[in-house]
């Protein structure tokens, strides 16, 4: 039986969670560089701090999925899930940015903040799984791009809200300096308001979505409750469509490349218009808040540039000129000198990560149609999303030497990346369906 069309407002409300989740996520991406290198971190050591949320995201998301594949309850089957990560990021955003305020040793705030880190990317990444879930769980074929396009405009939103906070709290009169190794107090409100939008938020969708049935959920998706708990993750991968493995190979590119982007750019924007990579100075805590601003305009170009993608007629054309352009602005990054001139190549970073959003789970929810054990499916798919960036991190120190130790540099090699990730597009089958 195929799943009847949902009106608009009931797409939105299958995903506006997520816009007090990427809050959660934009406020993680874009400070924690900052945080780490206001604690004491050298940046040649910066991107291993990066590698233990990805591996908790290996672990987490295909439990998360495939545990909710065997969930039915009175409160839904994916929403239970999203209710506690909301909750447990809540608490960590209130901790993590107070490491520098605990009377601690340089080790211990780099250890406190390390595992604060570990535990706000694992609960991020358990509300944010059963959003994609819904969507492949309730939504027919016809309207999943659609629906993950509206995933994509509120995650956009919710990251503009995130990335500008620190700036904006500046504005009004909160400090933006603060004594050597502590996080300064615009930072610091900044996860506290961003905690309190996400529980919001999520209070929302549960509140708003009424999932499924098992008996229901058979009759629109063609796999029995029984089969969905059968199979083991190497069975899945095993039979998993050649999509899967493909789309995961330019996943792999791109997730590297945003990797680099979250690790140096707060320091290669320093370096390249204010002069500085030392966290102790005034410019470089102005260039972390206008860092936050470009990451805004990169959210707000992304919404722009995801409503212009339908209007390709070839989805893999889309995909794959969405990231060149963003190849592009990152390797543009270390020649624009002028703070405002850096708006540019951060509009076509917005390009990629407008198509990163929809099109991989586009491609690979269209795929695993019939397969049955979605959730387990996503959830192994965001595999794709944590491999790269532990690779990359496991890299990043030594990559970083080889350029000259200049974190403005980093930003090429991103760019080099997202061109590599572009051109593998074309392997892409798109299972005979219209491109």
């Amino acid at each position: 039986m195929e799943k009847p069309n949902l009106s608009f407002w009931k797409l939105w409300n299958l995903s506006f969670g997520f816009f007090g989740v990427q809050i959660a996520y934009a406020l993680q991406s874009g400070n924690i560089s900052r945080i780490f290198r206001t604690l004491g971190a050298d940046p040649h050591s910066l991107s291993f701090f990066w590698i233990l949320p990805p591996l908790m995201g290996i672990l987490v998301q295909p439990v998360v999925g495939t545990l909710s594949d065997r969930t039915w309850t009175r409160f839904g089957r994916r929403i239970p899930y999203l209710f506690i990560g909301a909750a447990v990021a809540v608490g960590v955003m209130c901790l993590l940015p107070n490491a520098g305020s605990l009377g601690l040793t340089v080790a211990q705030a780099l250890i406190f903040g390390l595992v604060a880190l570990m535990l706000l990317d694992t609960s991020i990444n358990m509300a944010m799984q059963p959003f994609k879930m819904l969507v492949g769980d309730m939504v027919n074929e016809r309207q999943k791009a659609k629906a993950y396009s509206i995933q994509s405009f509120l995650c956009n939103a919710g990251s503009v809200v995130g990335f500008l906070f620190p700036y904006i709290f500046t504005a009004v009169g909160l400090s933006n300096v603060a004594p050597e190794g502590v996080v300064p107090e615009s930072v610091v409100w900044s996860f506290y308001i961003g905690a309190a939008i996400l529980i919001g938020c999520v209070l929302y969708t549960t509140i708003k979505v009424k999932e499924w049935d098992p008996v229901t959920y058979e009759q629109y998706n063609g796999a029995k409750e029984s089969n969905e708990g059968g199979a083991n993750w190497f069975t899945l991968l095993r039979n998993a469509p050649s999509t899967f493995w493909k789309v995961g190979l330019v996943q792999f590119f791109c997730w590297a490349a945003l990797l680099y982007m979250w690790t140096y750019v707060v320091d290669a924007v320093s370096e390249t218009v204010w002069g500085t990579i030392d966290p102790t100075t005034e410019g470089y805590q102005t260039a972390a808040n206008w860092t936050g601003v470009l990451y805004a305009i990169q959210a707000m170009g992304s919404v722009v540039w995801a409503l212009l993608l339908p209007k390709f007629s070839n989805t893999k054309v889309a995909y794959s000129v969405s990231l060149l352009l963003g190849g592009i602005g990152f390797a543009l990054i270390p020649f624009c000198p002028d703070q405002y001139l850096q708006i540019v190549p951060f509009l076509l970073i917005g390009c990629a990560w407008a198509a990163m959003l929809a099109m991989p789970f586009t491609f690979v929810t269209n795929a695993l149609q019939g397969y049955g054990h979605m959730g387990a499916y996503l959830g192994l798919f965001n595999c794709t999303i944590c491999v790269p960036q532990i690779v990359a991190a496991l890299c990043g120190g030594a990559i970083l030497s080889h350029v000259g130790s200049h974190p403005s540099n980093m930003m090429i090699v991103s760019g080099v990346l997202l061109a590599m990730g572009s051109v593998c597009v074309f392997i892409i089958q798109n299972n005979g369906k219209k491109e």
